[in-house]
């Protein structure tokens, strides 16, 4: 679902450092929840072609899972949303989810380029968090490893 059935899949297990941790919460505004980050590395002939990573979080009161993928150049490839536990009316439709794809870290915001959800406010607050915390590890941890 991420790199397509011709890529390899390796898990990757990161460790930031205190500093590394400062660096990615205040690029992506949110709180890593773990000093383990686990990151799929998709990788066609041997070479990257994107990170994975499924981030689980609660929205309101329930759970909500998304995969989230960056391609090697660090962009937002894909945006997945695996179980959503609130009521569906909370849930942004596709459309909305396929607005945030390629935007840089920056952009990731209400106070930007992206429109809140009347109703899905804190749906829509979750999946650009999730998005941002991607694209700052990748910035912080990843990119420099290519």
């Amino acid at each position: 679902m991420a790199f397509g059935t011709d890529a390899s899949v390796e898990l990757l297990s990161l460790f930031p450092t205190e500093s590394q941790i400062v660096q990615i919460e205040q690029l992506a505004k949110s709180k890593l929840e773990s000093n383990l980050i686990s990151v799929f590395v998709g990788k066609k002939q041997g070479q990257i072609v994107g990170y994975a990573m499924i981030e689980s979080h609660n929205v309101r009161t329930q759970p909500e899972t998304m995969l989230l993928v960056v391609d090697a150049a660090g962009n937002l490839a894909n945006l997945r949303i695996l179980a959503f536990h609130e009521p569906p009316e909370y849930q942004p439709p596709d459309r909305w989810y396929a607005k945030l794809l390629n935007l840089p870290l920056e952009k990731l915001s209400f106070d930007t380029d992206v429109q809140a959800v009347s109703g899905a406010t804190l749906s829509s607050r979750a999946a650009l968090n999730g998005a941002r915390k991607l694209l700052a590890i990748y910035q912080v941890m990843l990119k420099k490893t290519q």
